[in-house]
């Protein structure tokens, strides 16, 4: 059971003060003050509204302006209605807003269609990788991932076509956030009529204005840069901090969940976890438990939201719930700003978040879990307190609290930066060293990632872009997978890696059944190769297109996820289209699997391990200790050398998406990597 020590207000969380005179008693829930106006009034009451016409006059006196405001403000949605009502879309030009989770650009993109009463893909579309729903001559708001507008450079430089660009969410230092904002500051001094608009939750104002305030004088008429902090609807919250540090902080979490169920008010709840694996769990046990509650008792039902979700799934949380049914939101960090969850009052918050970070020792990216910063922290404490009064409750000491680092680690200070260099290069940014970056990345990831790409032969000896580099840099996935599909047709295998590119880019293939009758794991096995998983994906694909005749009914028959899988089949389309500009000749090697080995050799080389005698890996590199992933099809089974696709961190580091290779290989296909040494003969 846990003991909780109650706290102050959320620090840095301000209160409306005609919401401290109600009573929680007395406070419609959100959904139901909302459910009988219409969208207009809607839109009106949003703590938005209050600022529209300054915003609107900032914007056109200065070239950025930075506005601050709590998600839920409405500044997502409605800012860029503001614009095209002020004629910024006038004359085919384009509002865009950048998002840095592909989730929140498709929701958003949605809900404003529906407020303007016009079709997804006309006026307002989105654009995320791989799925493009928007119209060139007709779109005038335009939603999209970070990345994606980045790309756009690639054709239009300036991004002629945009008016106004929003920089969404900056708060959260993306790795394209970043890099977005080092490319506007060189725009804006050949297009001084362009406006930026940087959108943040949290008080990361004075970066950004000294990022791009060029002002050099006392005199702050003279500045390009305007600062706005949006009024918000926040109701008081209480913090309440665990007495004592909990070792299995996902069991505290569930314990709870049943406190605040069986002692507190109805409200629905928001739990914080790590990732996909820690939110099953929850979920699962919640449902389990819930069982044992009296008859008589609240209901109460659980529902997960991460990035890997089918969108149905992820739309529930949205959804309207049965009276007496208490919601339970378990989600990772998707939910501290990307998306508002309505009806929220308690946040359990488990003091933790799973981060991508790259080791240029090692050469290898994990996913690992870290400690969040006092930033997130204030974050999630504020969703607890949109509808009425709310409660926190942190899975952690108050002493741990102000002893987190007051912000997170930027990602570009902690990523494989390869992509982004090479795509900086193609852009025309020779000396990326000197590249105008809001953080500047360590020394250390400068160096790993043009080493990388120099082995792969996208720079040459001067460090300059290569043919190969520039295509590479084209490819909407990262530069090894770029690499293999470039090199696909010296083995005769451009088909069937166009379908394995097209696998590993999507999630959760493989799913469980609710049906009894079926084994999940017989299921798999059934397209199972010893070769491992990358021609085991290839298997899937194949038996889908062809004796699946890309059915649903055939997916559930076998547990495949069909919605991955149909994804799988736009991405293959999409990458089809790369290579058929490249004039890479696409081929068929049938059943030759030693030519698809050997293509997927010629660029995860890099990412090659040697098994040992008591079962684990030693990466070849750097001689890392490395485990098969319990998904593998190589799990169970003796596989001596192997390449992978990547690296997740959980209770050890594993590999995931194995191919199983001849150590001859290396040195055939990567000379400039390895070198294969024999031992000499002992002498008699």
């Amino acid at each position: 059971m846990a003991f909780w020590k109650p706290g102050t207000v959320a620090p840095g969380t301000s209160l409306d003060r005609e919401a401290e005179k109600e009573t929680s008693e007395n406070i419609i829930p959100f959904v139901e003050q909302y459910s009988n106006v219409s969208i207009q009034q809607q839109r009106k009451r949003l703590p938005i509204y209050k600022s529209r016409d300054q915003l609107l006059y900032l914007i056109e006196k200065y070239q950025i302006t930075i506005v601050v405001g709590q998600t839920g403000t409405g500044k997502t949605t409605q800012l860029p209605q503001y614009l095209n009502e002020a004629n910024w879309t006038a004359g085919d030009r384009v509002v865009a807003c950048t998002q840095p989770r592909r989730v929140a650009a498709t929701t958003v993109a949605e809900r404003v269609a529906t407020e303007m009463n016009v079709k997804l893909g006309d006026e307002v579309g989105y654009s995320i990788r791989f799925d493009d729903c928007s119209d060139p001559v007709k779109t005038r708001i335009k939603y999209m991932t970070d990345g994606m507008l980045f790309r756009e450079t690639f054709l239009d430089p300036l991004l002629t076509k945009y008016s106004v660009i929003m920089i969404d969410e900056a708060h959260e230092r993306s790795l394209y956030t970043d890099v977005l904002l080092g490319i506007l500051k060189k725009i804006l001094t050949k297009r001084p009529e362009l406006r930026i608009i940087i959108a943040s939750a949290t008080l990361d104002a004075e970066t950004f204005y000294e990022f791009f305030n060029t002002n050099a004088t006392d005199d702050p008429e003279k500045d390009d840069v305007s600062i706005i902090s949006l009024e918000d609807r926040l109701f008081p919250i209480d913090i309440h901090y665990i007495k004592e540090s909990s070792s299995d902080y996902v069991e505290t979490a569930i314990q709870t969940v049943f406190d605040i169920h069986v002692q507190q008010p109805h409200g629905d709840i928001l739990v914080f976890m790590t990732g996909r694996d820690e939110i099953e769990q929850v979920v699962g046990e919640i449902s389990e438990r819930a069982t044992t509650l009296p008859r008589s008792a609240m209901k109460i039902l659980p529902l997960p939201i991460y990035a890997g979700l089918p969108v149905e799934q992820q739309l529930q949380i949205f959804e309207t719930i049965p009276h007496n049914t208490r919601k339970v939101v378990v989600a990772t960090n998707i939910a501290e700003a990307s998306i508002t969850i309505e009806g929220i009052v308690y946040v359990i918050d488990c003091g933790f978040v799973k981060l991508r970070a790259y080791n240029p020792k090692t050469g290898m990216e994990s996913l690992t879990v870290a400690q969040i910063s006092k930033a997130s922290a204030q974050q999630r404490a504020g969703r607890a307190g949109r509808v009425k009064a709310g409660k926190v409750y942190r899975l952690y000491t108050e002493d741990s609290f102000y002893n987190l680092k007051e912000s997170s680690v930027p990602e570009i200070q902690r990523s494989n930066l390869a992509h982004v260099i090479l795509q900086l290069k193609a852009l025309g940014v020779d000396n990326v060293v000197r590249f105008d970056f809001i953080s500047s990345p360590p020394a250390e990831l400068m160096m790993r990632a043009l080493e990388l790409l120099y082995s792969l032969k996208a720079l040459d000896d001067n460090g300059r872009l290569t043919m190969l580099g520039m295509q590479v840099a084209e490819f909407p996935v990262d530069p090894l997978l770029g690499k293999i599909l470039l090199d696909s047709y010296k083995f005769q295998c451009a088909e069937e890696i166009l379908s394995i590119s097209a696998m590993i880019s999507v999630q959760n293939v493989f799913v469980y059944s609710t049906n009894s009758s079926i084994n999940a794991e017989e299921e798999k096995m059934k397209f199972a190769v010893e070769e491992g998983d990358h021609i085991t994906l290839l298997n899937v694909f194949n038996a889908f297109v062809t004796r699946g005749n890309k059915s649903a009914r055939w997916c559930q028959k076998h547990c495949l996820n069909f919605r991955a899988l149909s994804r799988a089949l736009s991405i293959r389309q999409h990458l089809r289209k790369y290579l058929l500009r490249f004039d890479v000749p696409i081929e068929s090697c049938g059943n030759d699997t030693i030519k698809i080995r050997k293509c997927l050799m010629s660029g995860y080389f890099s990412q090659a391990a040697k098994m040992m005698p008591d079962g684990s890996f030693r990466t070849i590199r750097d001689n890392v200790v490395v485990y098969i992933h319990p998904s593998s099809i190589m799990f169970t089974r003796k596989a001596p050398w192997v390449i992978f696709h990547e690296v997740v961190e959980t209770t050890k580091t594993f590999m995931r998406d194995l191919t199983v290779i001849e150590p001859s290989w290396l040195a055939e296909l990567a000379p400039h990597f390895y070198e294969f040494k024999t031992k000499p003969l002992p002498k008699h």
